[in-house]
């Protein structure tokens, strides 16, 4: 299973359009079920989020990248944030503290629920505008849905190279 994430630059190397397939998370939401065993249907289960990505089809996308002549960066810490609004410049400079590239509203609890599922779960990230604070400008939505437009037929593209290799 493959999540699409928009998500904003944090790190010199994850400037807007550019695509990248994540190999960590750190987790920054709260409120959201975070687990399927709640403690009603007989106990907890405890899962090893070491590698909170699926190894093989983390290597398969970006197979699929360089298949179809996109450059992707193989690797990056996703911090994922709870939304909807965007992150102040102050908390940015704290994700980047802790070693984040890229800052989402999406990364969890899904990778967790999935490894509880034994499902192969991978994120595949696209920038679509630097995180705040970090161009000096404000953010703006038009900004963001230009790079979504710009990266959805690469995406697209690698997404078709993917499923014709499984």
């Amino acid at each position: 299973m493959v999540a699409l994430a928009a998500v904003g630059g944090i790190t010199e190397r994850f400037g807007p359009a550019v695509l990248s397939v994540p190999d960590q998370i750190v987790d920054y939401t709260y409120g959201r079920e975070h687990t399927l065993y709640d403690g009603t249907a007989g106990g907890v289960e405890h899962i090893d989020v070491t590698e909170p990505y699926c190894g093989a089809l983390r290597q398969s996308l970006i197979r699929a990248c360089e298949q179809v002549g996109c450059e992707v960066v193989a690797g990056g810490t996703y911090g994922a944030t709870q939304g909807p609004r965007l992150e102040t410049a102050a908390e940015i400079r704290r994700y980047e503290r802790d070693g984040c590239d890229m800052v989402g509203m999406t990364g969890m609890p899904e990778a967790a629920l999935a490894r509880e599922l034994g499902l192969c779960y991978a994120s595949f990230a696209f920038v679509v505008n630097w995180a705040a604070g970090k161009s000096g400008t404000v953010i703006t939505m038009k900004e963001i849905e230009d790079n979504v437009t710009l990266c959805s037929e690469r995406i697209l593209q690698i997404l078709l190279a993917l499923a014709a290799c499984r």
